[in-house]
């Protein structure tokens, strides 16, 4: 039997089914072939017969374009790609790293080589040179240390803002270079996917005897996604998370 989908509030998901408006909608099969233009009934039935859910995939189309498919399957599947598109994502970091004009010289090259650590993982830095009492009329000797900074690290990162004043503070924001920013993307891929291929994978449970499997994969699909980690929440988009750290 068909289901009808209840609507709770705004739903920006797909028509389906009894949901559907239109009375006369151009059908795709569940293996992608064209069946035509047909009345709305009829399109239910084919889908009904199929154990399987009509779906409007192009409702501005004239007439719309439905689809026949496990829509229960659809959705779980979808859940699980921005999940992984999210696992995959590169989060960067904005850690600060702070610096006084009199800085010795075996503390100057441990924060550099904590930046460079940084900055390898794909992260930027925000180099901050403190100002303290007279310290602020040798402006010039904040400016030195930030240009010896950026030498040390001209290998793996660029100036992306260049030093100015705050206050008594005077800092710049070094991020990776395009080649140092790819190897991190990739390190994060591959850490991806061997944490997939190390996660034990999910048995699906036989449909029951004359059982209708779309609204069987509709209710196994969100316990398998919670078997997996898949998350509603997932996002897809392309944005990043900044957090700061400071050493």
């Amino acid at each position: 039997m068909i289901r009808e989908q209840k609507s709770r509030g705004p739903n920006r998901d797909q028509r389906t089914n009894r949901r559907i408006r239109a009375r006369e909608v151009r059908v795709v099969g569940a293996n992608a072939e064209q069946l035509g233009v047909m009345p709305i009934e009829a399109a239910l039935k084919l889908a009904q017969e199929q154990g399987l859910d009509l779906v409007e995939v192009s409702p501005m189309a004239k007439p719309p374009v439905c689809k026949i498919m496990d829509y229960g399957k659809f959705k779980y599947e979808e859940k699980k790609k921005a999940s992984d598109a999210k696992r995959t994502q590169v989060v960067i970091q904005l850690k600060e790293v702070k610096l006084r004009p009199k800085t010795e010289e075996h503390d100057y090259e441990f924060k550099v080589r904590n930046t460079r650590r940084f900055i390898e993982e794909g992260n930027k830095a925000k180099v901050v040179i403190q100002f303290r009492g007279r310290e602020i009329t040798h402006k010039e000797l904040g400016s030195a240390i930030l240009d010896d900074v950026i030498k040390d690290l001209k290998d793996v990162a660029v100036a992306e803002q260049m030093p100015r004043m705050e206050g008594r503070q005077m800092f710049m924001i070094l991020a990776p270079t395009p080649k140092v920013a790819q190897k991190a993307r990739e390190l994060t891929r591959q850490a991806a996917a061997a944490v997939r291929k190390s996660s034990p994978p999910t048995q699906k449970k036989p449909h029951p005897e004359g059982g209708h499997p779309a609204a069987e994969s509709a209710s196994t699909a969100p316990a398998e996604a919670e078997e997996t980690g898949t998350s509603d929440d997932a996002d897809t988009g392309d944005e990043q998370d900044t957090a700061t750290a400071t050493t």
